[in-house]
């Protein structure tokens, strides 16, 4: 026990040098998914004449933006299917949003194909250009349907939609080619959400089968050279990884229980978080988290039991801040109902 505590000790002194990335070092962060608050009929036909009353036209043409931001979208939901690929082929796990896309892939294929079908480079250069706001530059048109998409939750409902443009519509009104556009502006914005959500989804996938591959090495060398466990952690703490929580959750659900030899990659991690004010408990927890009642609360029903479920702390849910998903469990088949 006592030479345990004293490699523990070297080990520290010996990698106190090193310090987690800074964020101005790490690699930039995807962008955020489409996703403000949620909005009933009456918020969104009222939202649609402030949305009106902020956009100001531009008298310069558009330019060929949103296909090329088309052909990104594709590059980068194909690049996460490829990964996602490879992680099922080495029998690694996968978040059920990664199961969800490999699923639906060709689904989504599909509008795209429907896109770039339904909108050419003529037809883009016709519809006029905000020259104000986050989309400046854009179709005037897709920025309604991004408004639509984030304030819907990432679904269309037909009666949003209509209350919402015909008000928009009140306040200024929409060429006959921007209403036209509407439904393939629509798969565009969505293509653009899932393009978001897929580029988190390999983000997390990367660094969770970075995590493993450390944890393989780790409990390899436990295993068959316990002696050249501390030179694998030493490498490990050379590649400065970046201590983001799905990293800090595989890793500590890979080694944790094992020989007390394997507390040591996780003591270097949990001062490394010490910098930061933060604990490896509070990196797990805050990969995802959710609330249960026993009753579905809305039906009264004892056979049912309902779960919301975000990426996140609890609290988030629990306190509003963002529109969880919600399951409806069958108490006895423990099947997922809805």
């Amino acid at each position: 026990m006592h030479r345990l505590q004293t490699l523990r000790a070297a080990l520290l002194r010996a990698l106190s040098p090193l310090r987690l990335q800074s964020a101005e070092s790490a690699s930039a962060a995807p962008e955020v998914p489409l996703h403000a608050e949620l909005f009933s009929a009456d918020q969104m036909e009222r939202h649609g004449k402030t949305l009106a009353q902020m956009h100001s036209l531009s008298a310069t043409p558009g330019r060929d933006q949103l296909l090329l931001r088309l052909g990104d979208n594709q590059d980068v939901l194909q690049s996460a299917c490829s990964l996602l690929l490879e992680s099922v082929r080495q029998e690694r796990r996968i978040t059920p949003a990664g199961e969800w896309l490999l699923d639906n892939f060709y689904l989504v294929e599909e509008q795209i194909l429907t896109a770039r079908a339904h909108f050419s480079k003529s037809y883009g250069r016709e519809l006029p250009v905000l020259a104000n706001g986050p989309s400046k530059g854009l179709a005037r048109v897709y920025d309604i349907a991004l408004e639509v998409i984030s304030h819907g939750d990432g679904r269309i409902d037909p009666e949003n939609l209509t209350r919402f443009v015909a008000a928009y519509q009140g306040v200024s009104e929409l060429t006959l080619g921007e209403l036209w556009a509407i439904p393939i502006m629509l798969r565009l914005a969505l293509i653009e959400n899932l393009r978001r959500i897929s580029a988190r989804v390999a983000d997390s996938m990367t660094e969770r089968n970075r995590a493993s591959g450390w944890a393989d090495q780790m409990l390899r060398a436990a295993e068959q050279d316990p002696k050249s466990l501390i030179l694998v952690i030493s490498d490990m703490a050379r590649a400065s990884p970046t201590l983001v929580n799905t990293f800090v959750a595989e890793l500590a659900r890979r080694l944790q229980g094992h020989s007390s030899a394997l507390a040591l990659p996780l003591t270097w991690i949990a001062q490394r978080l010490s910098e930061q004010d933060l604990t490896i408990e509070q990196m797990v927890q805050s990969e995802k988290a959710g609330v249960m009642f026993s009753v579905d609360p809305m039906s009264q029903d004892w056979n049912d039991i309902d779960i919301e479920a975000a990426y996140g702390l609890g609290e988030i849910v629990v306190s509003g801040e963002t529109t969880p998903d919600r399951y409806i469990v069958d108490k006895n088949s423990l099947q997922i109902k809805t």
